[in-house]
């Protein structure tokens, strides 16, 4: 293994019910609340979509105006939740990401957020200095569950193998994600959103109870 292309919230980011807040506050813009059944469409989409583009999944629900709309809303709401909550990592996550880098493998860290919410949650942990490359869903045609992120990774650090890339995620897109890559390492994590039959059906190759024993598997 040669590289490790690692999620962020629900993975390395102790994620709680950040996300889905933000997700409830920002489509709330739209007149759509709890207790209503497009709301409960829209939750459902939501979790099922979890680890995917959070732009891709907007413009899944509305038309591209309002996409973008609920989009800023959603980054707005994120900020905010991170202002008076704050951030952690899931224990043992950081520990991770310096063993990887210290045995001599490179660490990417991808994430289903816009740049702007990828760069907070960098900012807020302190972690430029953890990763060798970062992505979002800006940076490529499209966002998990397609490859092109951890195949615009391969590139960009100049991979010789697919094979010689771990993939850690904690929702099934990320291990669609990697498998369509072709990486050799698809682990689940059961720290996040997605159950143990969900990653599993997803095909990972690896369930682990945490990010955390991640470096021993590599």
């Amino acid at each position: 293994m040669t590289v490790a292309c690692i999620d962020l919230a629900g993975t390395t980011v102790a994620d709680g019910d950040t996300v889905e807040s933000a997700f409830a506050e920002a489509i709330a813009t739209l007149g759509i609340v709890s207790g209503t059944a497009a709301y409960d469409r829209a939750l459902a989409r939501f979790r099922d979509a979890r680890g995917g583009s959070k732009i891709g999944l907007f413009r899944s629900l509305f038309d591209e105006a309002r996409a973008q709309v609920v989009n800023l809303a959603f980054e707005r709401s994120y900020d905010q939740l991170v202002d008076r909550h704050g951030l952690k990592p899931v224990p043992g996550a950081d520990d991770a990401l310096r063993r990887l880098r210290g045995a001599g493998v490179r660490v990417c860290l991808l994430t289903g957020f816009g740049r702007n919410t990828q760069a907070r949650i960098l900012d807020t942990l302190g972690w430029w200095d953890r990763a060798d490359l970062t992505l979002c869903p800006e940076d490529v045609p499209r966002g998990r569950p397609w490859p092109d992120l951890v195949l615009t990774a391969a590139l960009r650090l100049g991979v010789d193998d697919v094979r010689h890339i771990a993939v850690c995620g904690d929702t099934a897109n990320d291990v669609l994600c990697g498998r369509r890559s072709g990486a050799s390492i698809v682990a689940g994590v059961l720290t996040g959103a997605h159950s143990h039959d969900r990653l599993r059906g997803a095909g990972a190759t690896h369930i682990l109870p945490s990010v955390a024993t991640l470096p021993d598997l590599v």
